[in-house]
């Protein structure tokens, strides 16, 4: 056999292999991107650009955040389950697109468990409730008694349906017999401005997206919608303090399309607790309103079909549907 014949017979079965196990010993060599299958300027995509860039130093390559929101979720997760595993496409998993969205919807895009590979939790993400400063309630008994009076339902927004506001308003609704319209927005600060103007009753809102706004008097917080105070507004009292059982939060990981090759999930595995690690990192997040979270990627994975578990109880109860 000739030498020639001999490297190309050689050559073979890497000529024939997946590209994306052709490049796992050079990955990453080029951008990776990083899908925010929510609204610009929320909670999600504070979280993205935060840990994105600590990831980034990490991995020697920059990660690009881009925005992908709509269908509560459901458009910018399709896109990066059907995108090639080749580990150059991150998603921003959350309770919505890996918990609720399955409950809510007759016919999902993709499977949340079997269409992705988990990666990391990066952080709980709580939300405070906050009403128009223009209204007289300063509590959450007190708002509940004068929505009661109002002699119509509430008007709220969240970020999509299925996320943690959504959730947490229905799940209100539902305790306190208050009938309540849901509208969903593809962008939070115009969420925000309709509820300061008055056109909507009150959001479950998550803390980044409001914190200056209500520190400034512009809109008012009653609560906080989740199972414990927050850093940001410490004496701010629980939904459960105040006597309504609403313990919903929301929180935010990191998954790949499946089929991405271990050794590059090992590696984003790696960077992403890492960079979850830096204590500049974790006081960042805290100011944002979100709590840091290590979970690796077999405990997580296991953590969010819980969590897909105990969601799908709360929209049973509630009667929320999407179609």
């Amino acid at each position: 056999m000739t030498p020639t014949r001999r490297t190309l017979l050689a050559a073979a079965p890497l000529l024939a292999a997946p590209a994306a196990l052709r490049a796992q010993g050079t990955w990453p060599d080029r951008p990776v991107r990083w899908v925010n299958p929510g609204p610009a300027g929320g909670a999600g995509d504070v979280l993205s650009r935060l840990v994105g860039d600590r990831v980034s130093a990490r991995i020697g390559q920059p990660v690009v955040v881009e925005n992908r929101p709509g269908a509560g979720t459901n458009i910018g997760m399709t896109a990066v389950a059907r995108a090639a595993p080749d580990g150059y496409t991150l998603g921003l998993a959350s309770i919505a697109s890996h918990a609720a969205n399955k409950w809510l919807y007759a016919n999902m895009p993709f499977d949340a468990q079997r269409d992705f590979a988990a990666i990391g939790l990066i952080a709980l993400v709580p939300n405070i409730v906050v009403v128009p400063p223009s209204i007289p309630p300063r509590d959450l008994q007190g708002f509940i008694a004068w929505a009661k009076g109002l002699g119509r339902p509430l008007n709220f927004g969240s970020v999509g349906i299925g996320s943690s506001q959504h959730l947490a308003a229905a799940q209100f609704g539902q305790i306190t017999g208050i009938e309540i319209i849901h509208a969903p927005y593809n962008q939070a600060g115009q969420m925000n401005t309709d509820l300061i103007e008055g056109r909507l009753d009150v959001l479950f809102q998550s803390i980044s997206a409001v914190s200056g706004m209500a520190q400034a008097g512009r809109m008012r917080p009653i609560a906080v919608s989740g199972p414990e105070r927050v850093p940001a507004f410490p004496e701010l009292p629980t939904m459960r303090e105040q006597g309504v059982d609403v313990t919903t939060t929301g929180w935010f990981g990191l998954a790949t399309p499946a089929g991405v090759p271990e050794p590059i999930l090992a590696r984003l595995d790696e960077a992403l607790a890492a960079a979850l690690a830096e204590p500049e990192l974790q006081a960042r997040i805290v100011a944002g309103g979100s709590l840091p979270r290590v979970m690796r990627r077999a405990e997580f994975a296991q953590w969010m079909a819980s969590e897909s578990e105990r969601v799908g109880a709360i929209v049973r109860a509630t009667g929320a549907r999407v179609d």
